[in-house]
């Protein structure tokens, strides 16, 4: 997405073919770039970009102009790219899927972020915030999460990191009694509670 005069557009660059690439960067009309200048444009799974379109968008960031199809002139754009992604990109560099040279452009102030099983401290908000969210979405009210529901979402190891953590709370808010709140089963439907079991043998 873009941030600019308070509107939003997000950009998820792993379907970015080449044809869509070229419909952003070399539409007859004003693509998203293009739309963008003067704000922020933030580029979503950037590490799993097709190589054509990575070579569209170097040549974006490096001329800092886009080409609209049948005009004469390029035009220029001004644009603040913030760029996320879950790959290794130096790995995939080696590999031969991203080149070399857009990483160097886009690397030049990076922020790594920890996964969220090494920030625990960061799930109780961030469940708290995403059940507001669903909630409201759903259109059900709730009173919160159980003690044993929370304690399961600390324990757990969130190989699918804060995406993981959206679709279980979203779960959650579905299943749930409305009026109530979002218990362990409503979130791991497979949930053992080792503790109970060792009391009923």
């Amino acid at each position: 997405f873009f941030f600019k005069q308070k509107t939003a557009y997000e950009i998820s660059t792993r379907d970015w073919s080449s044809d869509v690439c070229s419909s952003d960067l070399h539409a007859t009309r004003a693509g998203r770039f293009e739309r963008a200048d003067g704000g922020t444009l933030f580029l979503d799974e950037v590490g799993d970009m097709p190589l054509p379109a990575q070579a569209k968008l170097l040549r974006v960031l490096q001329e800092g102009e886009v080409e609209r199809l049948g005009a004469e002139q390029p035009r220029k754009v001004n644009v603040r790219l913030v760029a996320a992604t879950n790959v290794d990109l130096e790995a995939a560099v080696a590999a031969g899927r991203f080149r070399r040279d857009l990483l160097y452009r886009l690397n030049v102030y990076p922020i790594a972020i920890p996964a969220l099983r090494e920030r625990t401290a960061d799930i109780a908000p961030l469940a708290q915030h995403l059940l507001q969210r669903y909630a409201a979405q759903h259109h059900k009210r709730l009173l919160g999460f159980s003690d044993r529901a929370m304690a399961a979402l600390q324990a757990h190891d969130w190989p699918g990191n804060v995406r993981e953590l959206e679709n279980l709370v979203e779960r959650g808010v579905i299943l749930a009694l409305p009026g109530g709140t979002i218990d362990v089963e409503h979130l791991f439907p497979n949930f053992r509670d080792t503790d109970s079991a060792a009391d009923r043998k």
